[in-house]
């Protein structure tokens, strides 16, 4: 069964920078495309980023240009650095594959942007 952890959330003034990851346990995370998903509060989940397994990219446009999404298939990990974060960036993240797959869901980490 895959499993999902997501990391590397905080608290982080406007401008700032976090680095996420999300390691996957299964070595089946190597052949999809995986994304990264986010919910504010009282918002609907919505689409962040994604990545194929080849790597090509694809972002939302309130991130493109801020926001990079990486993988390191060796490591089984997904990565999201986030750059000039603003305060309506502020949410829970989630990993999953792209498109997203019920089960796959995790517990996700936490992103505040505030002064």
């Amino acid at each position: 069964q895959v499993q999902l952890v997501e990391s590397g959330g905080g608290l982080v003034q406007p401008g700032g920078s976090l680095r996420l990851s999300c390691a996957a346990s299964g070595s089946i995370f190597r052949f999809y495309a995986m994304g990264w998903y986010r919910q504010a509060p009282g918002k609907q989940r919505e689409l962040v980023a994604t990545i194929t397994n080849g790597g090509n990219t694809n972002y939302a446009d309130s991130v493109k240009g801020r926001f990079t999404i990486s993988r390191d298939n060796a490591k089984n990990t997904v990565y999201l650095q986030m750059n000039t974060l603003k305060p309506e960036d502020t949410a829970v993240y989630y990993c999953n594959r792209a498109p997203p797959v019920s089960h796959y869901w995790g517990q996700g980490t936490q992103v505040t942007v505030s002064s």
